[in-house]
């Protein structure tokens, strides 16, 4: 299946990831495009996102992206084609791209991930599809055939995917729109409700990052510079974690609820075995000291953090790639 110049994929909605075979090096970038006027390409990953909410009208920032899914494919293959030069100028003919997908996905999703990696300067790339969900398993160490009910539970950006593994496969999955960008914007709207302090979401994303917690300890602050709704005029304020961890227990306590909801639904042999084994926790939110404890007493069962947080699906798909046992779980897609 493998020749010598082989990719992993990882498009989140947040990052993009690449894992390189050739010399086992993992590449994370934002997933960012910023182009002006809808047509001149300005920057991609890292650069792009340093010019989010800082541009003029006519320079459009956004992901490629929405809630784990493509969006904007245009846009996703000029991503694709330049990181993958980043990393190789050199890749040569018929290198293989192994992408994380969405389990869910549609027949004319899947020519889109094609269409994607053949439209650049690539030669005659094969293309797989590795179910997200599948690729987190892997990592977790879950035992794909014999796993009679697994719960996968992946906290994104945009969105959770609630997953159940059993007989090799995705038997069942459920999307939740509640990620780390709805942390953020509760963040924020927390903030202008309780101070008058507009703030950014990257600025309500480094709060979360150093304030939130589900834990018992002494409660910090930090001092954050934002724009005062009532005199429109540049001022300082200080944010308690308090009020940080309000906004995030809010829109966690509801995703938990429906995690919960969702094992209730499963057939009870299925659902024995997801309370047995402990629910599987990914993604960046889950680095919220704390979070174990809180989803263990909300869903009433264990849970268990992959030490991957955010890397998980992309570590997932490199075990994948460098073990034939694990090959037949990617799908092959052709024109």
């Amino acid at each position: 299946m493998l020749g010598s110049n082989n990719f992993g994929i990882d498009l989140g909605t947040s990052q993009v990831k690449i894992f390189a075979q050739k010399d086992s090096s993992i590449t994370v970038e934002k997933n960012m495009v910023a182009i002006r006027k809808k047509r001149q390409l300005l920057a991609i990953g890292n650069e792009a996102f340093q010019m989010y909410e800082k541009t003029p009208p006519s320079i459009d920032v956004s992901s490629t992206v929405r809630e784990g899914a493509l969006y904007d494919i245009d846009r996703a293959e000029a991503l694709l084609h330049l990181l993958l030069q980043k990393i190789d100028n050199h890749i040569g003919i018929g290198p293989s791209l192994f992408f994380s997908a969405p389990s869910s996905r549609s027949e004319l999703e899947e020519h889109a991930y094609y269409i994607m990696a053949c439209a650049g300067y690539l030669k005659n790339p094969k293309v797989f599809l590795v179910d997200r969900p599948i690729c987190d398993a892997i990592a977790l160490g879950i035992p794909l055939s014999r796993t009679d009910g697994s719960m996968v539970v992946n906290i994104g950006a945009q969105n959770t995917d609630v997953s159940v593994i059993a007989r090799e496969q995705v038997i069942i999955s459920k999307s939740i729109p509640i990620g780390g960008q709805q942390m953020n914007a509760a963040i924020c709207d927390n903030i202008r409700r309780q101070t008058n302090l507009l703030v950014g979401r990257r600025t309500a994303r480094r709060l979360k990052a150093v304030l939130s917690s589900f834990e018992d300890k002494p409660l910090e602050a930090r001092k954050v510079i934002g724009l005062n709704i009532l005199s429109g005029l540049p001022r300082d304020g200080v944010i308690p974690a308090s009020l940080v961890n309000e906004a995030v227990t809010e829109q966690m306590t509801y995703l938990a609820a429906e995690i919960r909801e969702f094992i209730e639904r499963t057939p009870p042999q299925i659902s024995r075995s997801i309370l047995n084994e402990g629910i599987y926790l990914t993604g960046g939110t889950t680095r919220i000291p704390g979070i174990d404890t809180f989803f263990s007493e909300k869903c009433r069962c264990k849970v268990n953090v992959s030490s991957y947080y955010d890397m998980c699906t992309v570590k997932g798909l490199e075990e994948l790639m460098t073990h034939k046992a694990l090959h037949k779980w990617a799908k092959a897609i052709k024109g």
